[in-house]
């Protein structure tokens, strides 16, 4: 079960943000990433909590930042409820669906997420729709995203060989292109992330077939 920490920096000033600390592992029906977001003075911003099913699916979810949760799922596309926690009578809940693929967030999670989801070939691409909560509010926002798998190689480590995987992921509505770097479950870069530790090799993505 890899564990380790991710930074979290602005991508065009290298402000800090914080530092993600995680646990994620395949288990009989999917995978689950498990992490908290700190900021500098150790204040935890947000909390994940992702498992996806055997097709890579997001079977559950649930995201906590800024006093706010949302809960979803895959039903029929994606569903969630956004709710305070502090509201015990649940008169702030906000409920929603679309017909979307899976979730996306800050956390490095919703992108081995969707690049698991869409299992390319090397020089395929697709377009997937995504729904993101992001920031502190959480607030909901669908947007379609390109994925194009430009490259996969080996490189040597002192465990063995490591597959990295490199894409190109568009954000098909503003044209903000980025670069994205994955070994199994484990993210290795991405603009305004960068993994910092991790304390096992990643796991090999499994298949459930």
């Amino acid at each position: 079960m890899p564990n380790g920490r991710y930074s979290h920096h602005d991508p065009h000033d290298g402000t800090p943000l914080g530092e993600e600390r995680f646990s994620c592992a395949p288990g009989p029906a999917g995978w689950r990433y498990v992490s908290k977001t700190y900021a500098a003075d150790g204040t935890v911003l947000s909390t994940l909590d992702l498992t996806l099913d055997s097709r890579s699916r997001p079977l559950r979810m649930e995201l906590r930042s800024g006093g706010w949760q949302v809960r979803g799922g895959a039903v029929d596309g994606v569903a969630w409820v956004r709710t305070d926690p502090a509201d015990p009578t649940g008169a702030a809940a906000a409920e929603g669906h679309d017909r979307a693929h899976g979730f996306a967030g800050d956390s490095p999670a919703f992108l081995i997420a969707t690049a698991r989801l869409l299992g390319l070939a090397a020089g395929a691409s697709a377009r997937v729709r995504l729904v993101s909560f992001s920031g502190a509010a959480l607030a909901p926002r669908t947007f379609d995203q390109g994925w194009t798998l430009a490259s996969v190689e080996q490189h040597a480590t002192d465990t063995g060989p490591l597959q990295v995987e490199r894409y190109q992921v568009a954000d098909l509505e503003t044209g903000e292109q980025r670069e994205v770097h994955l070994a199994g479950d484990v993210l290795l870069a991405a603009p305004g992330i960068e993994l910092e530790e991790l304390e096992s090799p990643p796991n090999t993505w499994p298949s459930w077939d």
